[in-house]
């Protein structure tokens, strides 16, 4: 089946669409636009530049997608946009610049609600849920299924790490560890995301060591890098817990989460 364009719609000429695509009324597709087999565009979507959108992803009314950054002086690269993505209501996604990597990338699988905006050159993993307007500053990066809160936002070059949890209404300044719960006016770590962690098939044996080096890495005995080599000896065959680790020890532009009353060392 060919693709099933609303006579009210507007695709312009150097767009690549895949096969059963619906692009519904009043929506705007741009050149250099790709959309994947069975992506539907529901109606007054936008979708313009340098965009591809994998197959079966859903985008709802008044959704912009690849419109230029919101950063002074730089043009917008490209965003690419993984297979069966929900994208609603009055979400926005900018493209990479040249900046960084002169790209943008959405996971496989994502649920982004209403007014969710992604700002340019993050990356966001797999199966990654963002509530309603939770927000990415540039250069952002999100682990595969994260869940970010609604009313969240995330300061530029600021790091989720995977299966983390951050609550609704908190600010995001610093790096959140995989497995991590974060909440707060300013985020503060409150411990790990044990129901994500049941949910998603982590063992007994998994939990009991990622809870342990938890209580290792955030103690209050040594320096903070005395414990990250402590927990390195004790857990080095341990894959989650060396996961949360190698996080800790690459480069990055913010400083680390802490839990509230975490005294440095």
């Amino acid at each position: 089946m060919t693709a099933v364009i609303d006579k009210t719609a507007f695709v312009e000429q150097g767009a690549t669409l895949g096969k059963d695509v619906f692009i519904g009324p009043f929506c705007y597709v741009g050149k250099g636009v790709v959309l994947g087999d069975h992506v539907c565009l529901k109606s007054h979507v936008s979708v313009r530049g340098q965009v591809t959108v994998g197959a079966r992803t859903i985008i709802y009314p008044f959704a912009a997608l690849g419109e230029d950054p919101q950063l002074i002086g730089y043009e917008g690269e490209r965003l690419e946009i993984g297979t069966d993505v929900k994208i609603r209501e009055h979400v926005t996604i900018h493209p990479g610049t040249k900046k960084d990597a002169g790209v943008t990338r959405i996971g496989d699988r994502c649920f982004l609600m209403v007014g969710v905006h992604i700002g340019h050159d993050c990356k966001v993993g797999n199966d990654v849920i963002m509530a309603n307007t939770a927000t990415l500053g540039g250069h952002c990066k999100v682990g595969d299924r994260a869940y970010i809160g609604g009313l969240t936002a995330m300061h530029p070059f600021a790091r989720v790490g995977h299966h983390a949890v951050i609550g609704g209404m908190t600010g995001v300044e610093s790096d959140v560890i995989p497995f991590g719960a974060a909440k707060g006016n300013r985020a503060k770590l409150n411990g790990l995301n044990i129901v994500g962690l049941r949910r998603h098939g982590f063992s007994r044996e998994d939990i009991h060591d990622l809870r342990s080096a938890y209580r290792i890495l955030f103690a209050n005995e040594g320096t903070f890098a005395e414990r990250i080599e402590d927990v390195i000896n004790l857990f080095k065959d341990k894959k989650p817990v060396m996961e949360i680790i190698h996080f800790i020890q690459e480069d990055t532009k913010r400083a680390l989460c802490f839990p509230e009353n975490y005294v440095k060392g």
